[in-house]
Protein backbone atom coordinates (compact mmCIF):
# COMPACT_ATOMS: atom_id res chain seq x y z
CA UNK A 1 0.00 0.00 0.00
CA UNK A 2 1.25 2.88 -1.28
CA UNK A 3 0.54 6.12 1.53
CA UNK A 4 1.20 10.13 1.17
CA UNK A 5 0.90 12.91 3.57
CA UNK A 6 -2.29 15.25 1.90
CA UNK A 7 -0.43 18.19 2.23
CA UNK A 8 -1.17 20.04 -0.73
CA UNK A 9 -4.10 21.60 -2.31
CA UNK A 10 -5.41 21.32 -5.90
CA UNK A 11 -2.57 20.09 -8.38
CA UNK A 12 -2.73 16.42 -10.60
CA UNK A 13 -4.96 14.39 -9.67
CA UNK A 14 -3.67 11.63 -6.86
CA UNK A 15 -3.56 7.94 -8.06
CA UNK A 16 -6.26 6.48 -6.71
CA UNK A 17 -4.21 3.53 -5.56
CA UNK A 18 -2.56 5.74 -3.17
CA UNK A 19 -3.84 6.07 -0.01
CA UNK A 20 -4.04 9.79 1.17
CA UNK A 21 -3.24 10.38 4.58
CA UNK A 22 -4.60 13.89 6.41
CA UNK A 23 -2.78 14.77 9.16
CA UNK A 24 -3.81 15.77 12.20
CA UNK A 25 -2.27 19.20 13.92
CA UNK A 26 1.02 17.98 15.38
CA UNK A 27 0.69 14.05 14.20
CA UNK A 28 3.76 12.53 12.67
CA UNK A 29 3.25 10.53 9.61
CA UNK A 30 4.36 7.65 11.34
CA UNK A 31 1.47 8.05 13.96
CA UNK A 32 -1.29 8.84 11.32
CA UNK A 33 -0.25 5.49 10.14
CA UNK A 34 0.07 3.47 13.30
CA UNK A 35 -3.85 4.91 13.20
CA UNK A 36 -4.69 3.19 10.11
CA UNK A 37 -3.13 -0.04 11.01
CA UNK A 38 -5.18 -0.25 13.96
CA UNK A 39 -8.26 0.28 13.03
CA UNK A 40 -9.37 -1.86 10.64
CA UNK A 41 -8.50 0.62 7.71
CA UNK A 42 -6.23 -1.53 6.28
CA UNK A 43 -8.86 -3.95 4.98
CA UNK A 44 -9.32 -1.52 2.45
CA UNK A 45 -6.74 -3.25 -0.07
CA UNK A 46 -7.92 -6.46 0.84
CA UNK A 47 -11.57 -5.44 -0.17
CA UNK A 48 -10.41 -3.34 -3.43
CA UNK A 49 -8.31 -5.95 -4.48
CA UNK A 50 -11.97 -8.33 -4.45
CA UNK A 51 -14.14 -6.34 -5.13
CA UNK A 52 -13.80 -5.66 -8.82
CA UNK A 53 -14.77 -2.14 -9.40
CA UNK A 54 -11.92 -1.77 -11.82
CA UNK A 55 -8.83 1.24 -11.39
CA UNK A 56 -11.40 3.82 -10.62
CA UNK A 57 -11.78 2.60 -7.16
CA UNK A 58 -9.29 5.02 -4.76
CA UNK A 59 -8.28 3.76 -1.84
CA UNK A 60 -8.94 6.96 0.46
CA UNK A 61 -12.85 7.11 -0.73
CA UNK A 62 -12.85 3.41 0.23
CA UNK A 63 -11.58 3.70 3.60
CA UNK A 64 -14.29 6.87 3.68
CA UNK A 65 -16.95 4.39 3.10
CA UNK A 66 -15.52 1.85 5.33
CA UNK A 67 -15.33 4.10 8.26
CA UNK A 68 -18.84 5.69 7.52
CA UNK A 69 -20.44 1.78 7.77
CA UNK A 70 -18.30 1.13 11.03
CA UNK A 71 -19.92 4.34 12.69
CA UNK A 72 -23.00 3.40 11.75
CA UNK A 73 -22.80 -0.29 13.06
CA UNK A 74 -21.10 1.64 16.26
CA UNK A 75 -24.27 3.69 16.33
CA UNK A 76 -26.91 0.32 16.68
CA UNK A 77 -27.54 1.16 12.86
CA UNK A 78 -27.51 -2.40 11.12
CA UNK A 79 -29.60 -0.77 7.90
CA UNK A 80 -26.78 -1.39 5.75
CA UNK A 81 -25.14 -4.93 7.02
CA UNK A 82 -28.83 -6.12 6.92
CA UNK A 83 -28.55 -5.29 2.82
CA UNK A 84 -25.39 -6.60 2.72
CA UNK A 85 -26.32 -9.94 4.13
CA UNK A 86 -29.55 -10.01 2.03
CA UNK A 87 -27.39 -9.34 -1.23
CA UNK A 88 -25.07 -12.17 0.42
CA UNK A 89 -28.25 -14.88 1.18
CA UNK A 90 -29.22 -14.24 -2.83
CA UNK A 91 -25.98 -14.75 -4.35
CA UNK A 92 -25.08 -17.72 -2.24
CA UNK A 93 -28.46 -19.29 -3.58
CA UNK A 94 -27.91 -18.39 -6.98
CA UNK A 95 -24.81 -20.20 -6.50
CA UNK A 96 -26.02 -23.29 -5.25
CA UNK A 97 -28.56 -23.49 -7.97
CA UNK A 98 -25.74 -23.19 -10.67
CA UNK A 99 -23.82 -26.09 -8.93
CA UNK A 100 -26.92 -28.31 -8.34
CA UNK A 101 -27.68 -28.07 -12.26
CA UNK A 102 -23.75 -28.37 -13.40
CA UNK A 103 -23.59 -31.26 -11.74
CA UNK A 104 -26.85 -33.23 -13.38
CA UNK A 105 -25.54 -32.37 -16.64
CA UNK A 106 -22.39 -34.95 -15.72
CA UNK A 107 -21.62 -37.85 -17.41
CA UNK A 108 -19.48 -39.40 -14.61
CA UNK A 109 -19.87 -40.01 -10.97
CA UNK A 110 -16.84 -37.80 -9.88
CA UNK A 111 -17.92 -35.12 -11.30
CA UNK A 112 -21.53 -35.06 -9.95
CA UNK A 113 -19.77 -35.90 -6.23
CA UNK A 114 -17.42 -32.34 -6.58
CA UNK A 115 -20.40 -30.37 -7.72
CA UNK A 116 -23.36 -31.34 -5.50
CA UNK A 117 -20.62 -31.49 -2.85
CA UNK A 118 -20.18 -27.63 -3.67
CA UNK A 119 -23.64 -26.83 -3.89
CA UNK A 120 -24.46 -28.26 -1.01
CA UNK A 121 -21.66 -26.33 0.64
CA UNK A 122 -23.08 -23.16 -0.59
CA UNK A 123 -26.75 -24.45 0.56
CA UNK A 124 -25.49 -24.14 3.84
CA UNK A 125 -23.33 -20.94 3.59
CA UNK A 126 -27.06 -19.50 2.44
CA UNK A 127 -29.04 -20.91 5.41
CA UNK A 128 -26.43 -19.71 8.02
CA UNK A 129 -26.83 -16.69 6.64
CA UNK A 130 -30.87 -16.61 6.19
CA UNK A 131 -30.31 -17.53 10.39
CA UNK A 132 -28.12 -14.82 11.21
CA UNK A 133 -30.30 -11.88 9.01
CA UNK A 134 -33.53 -13.46 10.97
CA UNK A 135 -31.61 -12.92 14.71
CA UNK A 136 -30.76 -9.66 13.85
CA UNK A 137 -33.97 -8.91 12.94
CA UNK A 138 -35.77 -10.94 15.91
CA UNK A 139 -33.05 -10.99 18.50
CA UNK A 140 -33.50 -13.78 20.91
CA UNK A 141 -33.79 -12.19 24.26
CA UNK A 142 -31.38 -13.23 26.98
CA UNK A 143 -32.85 -14.04 30.25
CA UNK A 144 -30.90 -13.98 33.49
CA UNK A 145 -31.74 -17.00 35.78
CA UNK A 146 -32.01 -16.00 39.56
CA UNK A 147 -32.23 -18.77 42.19
CA UNK A 148 -34.51 -17.51 44.43
CA UNK A 149 -36.00 -20.18 46.94
CA UNK A 150 -38.30 -19.49 49.53
CA UNK A 151 -38.09 -21.22 53.12
CA UNK A 152 -35.36 -22.66 54.43
CA UNK A 153 -32.14 -24.44 52.00
CA UNK A 154 -29.70 -26.91 52.20
CA UNK A 155 -26.67 -27.01 50.21
CA UNK A 156 -24.84 -30.45 50.10
CA UNK A 157 -21.61 -29.75 49.04
CA UNK A 158 -19.59 -33.13 48.29
CA UNK A 159 -21.90 -35.03 50.04
CA UNK A 160 -20.03 -38.06 48.58
CA UNK A 161 -17.05 -37.18 49.70
CA UNK A 162 -17.84 -36.27 53.05
CA UNK A 163 -19.86 -39.21 53.94
CA UNK A 164 -17.16 -41.37 55.08
CA UNK A 165 -15.46 -38.75 57.42
CA UNK A 166 -19.25 -38.60 58.65
CA UNK A 167 -20.27 -42.23 59.78
CA UNK A 168 -19.16 -43.06 63.04
CA UNK A 169 -18.70 -46.30 64.73
CA UNK A 170 -20.94 -47.31 67.32
CA UNK A 171 -19.24 -46.19 70.29
CA UNK A 172 -18.23 -43.14 69.29
CA UNK A 173 -22.06 -42.25 68.38
CA UNK A 174 -23.19 -43.05 71.71
CA UNK A 175 -21.10 -41.26 72.84
CA UNK A 176 -21.77 -38.05 70.56
CA UNK A 177 -25.86 -38.64 71.28
CA UNK A 178 -26.01 -39.27 75.09
CA UNK A 179 -23.04 -37.60 76.55
CA UNK A 180 -21.81 -41.05 77.99
CA UNK A 181 -18.97 -43.06 78.02
CA UNK A 182 -18.70 -46.85 77.82
CA UNK A 183 -18.04 -48.94 81.36
CA UNK A 184 -14.41 -49.37 81.32
CA UNK A 185 -14.41 -51.20 84.55
CA UNK A 186 -13.16 -55.11 84.20
CA UNK A 187 -15.87 -57.21 83.59
CA UNK A 188 -17.58 -59.15 86.30
CA UNK A 189 -16.60 -62.97 87.08
CA UNK A 190 -19.34 -66.29 85.99
CA UNK A 191 -20.14 -68.48 88.78
CA UNK A 192 -21.52 -71.94 88.27
CA UNK A 193 -23.78 -71.53 91.45
CA UNK A 194 -27.26 -71.24 90.37
CA UNK A 195 -29.20 -69.17 92.70
CA UNK A 196 -31.79 -70.96 94.81
CA UNK A 197 -35.38 -71.25 92.92
CA UNK A 198 -38.49 -71.41 95.38
CA UNK A 199 -40.73 -73.62 94.64
CA UNK A 200 -44.37 -72.04 93.32
CA UNK A 201 -47.00 -72.27 96.11
CA UNK A 202 -50.25 -74.35 95.49
CA UNK A 203 -52.35 -71.06 94.82
CA UNK A 204 -50.34 -70.04 91.90
CA UNK A 205 -50.17 -73.68 90.10
CA UNK A 206 -52.23 -74.01 87.20
CA UNK A 207 -55.89 -75.64 87.53
CA UNK A 208 -55.30 -78.47 85.50
CA UNK A 209 -52.19 -80.66 85.31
Amino acid sequence: MATKPNTKKGGATPDPKTMQVTLQPQQSQSEALAMLATDGSLGAITLERYAGAGPELGLTELVAAMRKAGDETAAGDFARMERMMTFQFLALDALFNNLAQRSGRQENFKGIEVLMRLALKAQAQARATAETLALMKNPVPYIRQANIAHGPQQVNNGAHAGAAKNQNNPNELLEHQHGNYLDAAAPATTSRVDPPVATVAAKHRPAHQ
